[in-house]
């Protein structure tokens, strides 16, 4: 049976055991032992799932040990099944197979601590070694592709086993159903790129150059918005996830009435429990569940995702998530209104709460699309506060009329920033707006690494680059959205790694706002500039690549040094160091030996620039 195979049958069984949404917890609490479950993957289906399961477990260990794990669990579920016993190792609970299995193996990286543990303590602790710091670093980057190509066709099948191996052990929170339809991408670009091996090999590494991002791609921005938003359940806990599942399903299904949406919101929040938690079977499950429910229930959800539903069920979730938004219904006013006049608000906010306030989530939402679900949030708790403020006994009778005004604040607030943001964008280019953050964040943030910093900007520039050019009623949820992204991962390396105390404020206190605080964010007082030492800014050769790319990291680098050794730097004083800067480039750049005059120039301008910043 071919990989291909595998996963569509996997997927089909998932299929065939879904359950009625929401599930109950009687629906969690009975899992199927392993046994049924071997019984309804099949073997190599099944081998499969234990492979990508051991890989995201153990990040540290190896292919060898991870399929011989795989082997291990498979073989008892191949004896399970054929004698449906009731021994105890076949009436063990999945997840405990699974962990016994590794705490068996000797000298597994880290696992030690963890082994020592009781359940559920034990698999708290596995779930916490998992690290997405590695970043992916695919078997592709960089292939010999001869070499490639020469273990394809030697070792097709295992080969795509290592590659399933090598993504899950560096994405250890991706979904083993993303996971499996990348292998099936990489099989296809083996196929595509090593059918024609015996061909002139620059061929083949051309191909492996253009089919590579393609593989590689989906993978990054599956993994970082799955362990966002595992980052956002851990942090701010199942209520602020639930709000912006809230926010965002009712923008993409406006035609739906609040109970089937709030039905949909209760089930996703249940997946994401269990896929952070790691379980990767049951998150498997319930993501099918949920995709059968959407596909069922059109006619009350959308009438966009109908080709998606027709799709091959490894194409349908990302179809539907990037399927346009429903139609708004018609006659919907754009504030809610009941919501803010009603004589009952205060009764009914006070006898249901949080219904009451998933309510107004719900309705805002779907009648601005326009909005980003973190702006949408930051409204519903703005609405939150009014309530509590105007209801309270003694209150002023126009209370609650403030909060239209404030509302218009906000909204109008949010838009001035983004649009500020995207004129200097388009005035700047890529470079230049990248340098500006550059600027603002290593005063904010002097902590980060130098890498750190460009990597984060850069992320950010190419946002800009996205989202500048599209229309009013796509920018919010454009730029925030995938801002939102970029400062889960800083927020995330604070966790940890510390960064400052404004950081830890504005990644602590509260989901909804963590953008505008950290907007907010002015110069880190307690950092301790960088000490003059000699070899603080050193100026060599590689100044003088006629490689662009090349120059502009360089020249960021030291952009970074300078403002880490002088935070309160002046634009005037860091206009007049560069210029001194470029022309010594330049000067240098033009002789026979630019290295030597590097060695004499440098100091000379250190010396020079040292009087201008302390004028």
């Amino acid at each position: 049976m071919d990989w291909r195979t595998i996963i569509y049958a996997i997927l089909l069984v998932s299929l065939k055991v879904a359950k009625a949404l929401p599930r109950t917890s009687q629906d969690t609490e009975e899992k199927t032992s392993i046994g049924q479950q071997f019984s309804q993957l099949q073997e190599n289906n099944f081998k499969a799932i234990a492979l990508i399961l051991f890989a995201q477990y153990v990040p540290g260990g190896t292919f060898g040990r991870a399929a011989a794990m795989a082997e291990g669990v498979t073989a008892l579920g191949r004896r399970c099944a054929a004698a449906a016993s009731d021994s105890p190792d076949c009436l063990k609970p999945l997840d405990k197979i699974f962990l016994d299995t590794i705490c068996q193996e000797e000298n597994l990286s880290r696992s030690a601590d963890c082994c020592a543990k009781k359940d559920p303590e034990r698999n708290d602790c596995f779930l916490s070694l998992k690290n997405f710091s590695q970043g992916f670093s695919s078997p592709l980057e960089r292939p010999d592709a001869e070499a490639t190509c020469r273990n394809h066709s030697q070792h097709g099948q295992p080969l795509t086993g290592y590659f399933i191996y090598e993504v899950s052990r560096r994405h250890p929170f991706l979904y083993a159903p993303t996971i499996l339809s990348v292998a099936l991408r990489y099989k296809e670009m083996m196929e595509n790129c090593c059918g024609n091996a015996e061909g002139p090999s620059h061929h083949v590494e051309e191909c492996f150059r253009r089919q590579a991002p393609k593989v590689v791609k989906p993978v990054r921005e599956d993994a970082l918005r799955q362990e966002h938003t595992c980052g956002i359940l851990k942090k701010f806990g199942e209520r602020t996830l639930k709000a912006l599942k809230l926010a965002q399903i009712s923008q993409k299904f406006p035609q739906a009435d609040f109970v089937t949406v709030h039905k949909l919101v209760v089930a996703v929040a249940d997946m994401h429990k269990d896929c952070c938690r790691g379980d990767t079977l049951d998150c498997m499950r319930d993501r099918e569940e949920i995709l059968r429910y959407v596909c069922t229930s059109q006619h009350v959800l959308s009438s966009r995702i109908q080709q998606c539903c027709e799709k091959p069920l490894l194409q349908r979730s990302e179809c539907i998530l990037n399927a346009q938004n429903d139609d708004k219904p018609a006659g919907l006013s754009p504030l809610a209104r009941e919501f803010m006049e009603d004589k009952g608000i205060c009764e009914r906010f006070a006898q249901e709460k949080d219904m009451h306030l998933a309510r107004f989530l719900y309705e805002y939402s779907r009648r601005h699309p326009e909005f980003s679900a973190q702006m949408l949030l930051r409204i519903g708790k703005g609405y939150e506060d009014l309530l509590r403020e105007c209801c309270r006994p003694g209150a002023p009778s126009g209370c609650r009329s403030r909060g239209e005004e404030e509302l218009r604040k906000h909204i109008y607030e949010t838009e001035s920033v983004m649009r500020t943001s995207c004129d200097i964008y388009k005035e700047k280019g890529d470079y230049y707006f990248q340098n500006e953050l550059l600027m603002s964040f290593t005063k904010k943030m002097p902590q980060l690494t130098s890498a750190e910093l460009i990597k984060f900007t850069k992320e950010m520039t190419t946002i800009g680059s996205k989202c500048c050019q599209l229309g009013q009623d796509k920018l919010l949820p454009c730029a925030e959205e995938h801002l939102d992204l970029v400062l889960g991962q800083i927020c995330r390396r604070h966790l940890a790694d510390p960064i400052n105390p404004g950081v830890c404020r504005c990644c602590s206190s509260s989901y909804a706002f963590r953008r505008p605080c950290i907007g907010k964010l002015e110069m880190d007082e307690s950092y301790v500039p960088l000490a003059l030492t000699p070899g603080l800014f050193a100026f060599h050769g590689d100044l003088c690549t006629s490689e662009e790319e090349k120059l502009q990291h360089r020249k960021q680098e030291m952009l970074i040094t300078l403002l880490k050794y002088k935070p309160q730097i002046s634009p005037e004083q860091l206009s007049s160091v560069t210029a001194a800067f470029t022309a010594m480039r330049e000067r240098c750049c033009r002789e026979p030996d630019p290295e030597a005059c590097f060695l004499k120039e440098g100091p000379e301008l250190i010396k020079r620039s040292e009087k201008m910043l302390s004028a």
